[in-house]
């Protein structure tokens, strides 16, 4: 899953993101709204963790900007105003969810899976295609009831591929949705963790190489 963070305090802002990558979500960090937008404009979020009191664009502006674009990303406003009248501003705005500060980043992590599984179109909780199960929440796949002990990364991927169903994803996509901003797009690092996961779920093959396009289940 693909996170944009927009919060102003920068050491909230890396203590979330360090948080948010131990659960394997790809996060890229900005701390004012106008480089929010200038992200957004370049990048396909899953979900968008906007605080409101940002410099520069106000988070409201942002969440405002990012609903008239039609942005398929789900918004989740924080706010140290917890009100009950803040929260209906928030969602007024075109927010998806509103969470206030502070708060323990076991919620923000499920408000965010939540949000992230009503991205673009439904995925359910839990994954399933023939004997292959994946629930990323708890961070385990199955074969046959077999724990593959899968890494972060190649959790990912194969959260992707599943939620795909059976479309074909693009090396790019994979790592667009799987690392975050900082990952070489020449790196042969997708084919590497294409090439470990194949090996994990064993016979027979589930994951598919469609030449010069991607890879689908």
């Amino acid at each position: 899953m693909r996170v944009l963070l927009v919060e102003d305090e920068e050491r909230l802002a890396n203590t979330v993101a360090r948080g948010l990558r131990r659960e394997g979500m790809a996060v890229d960090v900005v701390l004012d709204g106008k480089a929010a937008l200038a992200k957004a404009a370049v990048n396909n979020y899953d979900v968008v963790v906007l605080d409101r009191n940002l410099p520069v664009i106000h988070g409201d502006d942002v969440c405002r900007d990012l609903v008239a674009r039609q942005s398929l990303a789900r918004i989740l406003m924080l706010t140290a105003a917890g009100s009950i009248q803040d929260r209906v501003t928030g969602l007024d705005l075109g927010a998806d969810d509103y969470l206030p500060k502070p708060f323990a980043l076991k919620e923000l992590v499920a408000r965010i899976r939540a949000l992230g599984r009503r991205a673009v179109s439904p995925v359910p909780p839990v994954l399933v295609v023939a004997d292959l199960t994946l629930d990323p929440a708890r961070h385990v796949a199955e074969r046959a009831g077999r724990d593959l002990g899968l890494t972060k990364k190649e959790l990912g991927v194969l959260e992707v591929l599943l939620s795909a169903e059976g479309r074909v994803v693009s090396a790019e996509e994979l790592l667009e949705k799987v690392w975050d901003e900082n990952a070489d797009p020449f790196t042969n690092v997708v084919r590497v963790t294409i090439m470990t996961l194949r090996r994990k779920l064993g016979d027979p093959p589930l994951v598919e190489t469609v030449a010069g396009v991607g890879y689908k289940i």
